[in-house]
């Protein structure tokens, strides 16, 4: 049940930062004064897509044990 947790916290920060991302595109490069890509946002948008996948798979596998879990114990 503790994995199933983590997984779902997980996969809640990782969709929150990819918002957060999405919604301010230049917090990175206020954050880190850093421009790897030369300032024309193709980093923050592949950073969006990672994070994404990241929360989507969190989020299965936190089903997948929930189910686990409740199957476990007959329900």
């Amino acid at each position: 049940m503790m994995r199933a947790r983590l997984e779902l916290v997980l996969a809640t920060l990782c969709a929150v930062a990819a918002i957060a991302t999405a919604i301010w595109p230049t917090s990175i490069k206020n954050l880190t004064r850093l421009a790897p890509d030369g300032g024309s946002g193709g980093t923050e948008w592949w950073l969006v897509v990672v994070l994404g996948l990241a929360a989507l798979t969190a989020a299965l596998l936190a089903r997948r044990d929930f189910r686990a879990v409740r199957m476990s114990q007959g329900r």
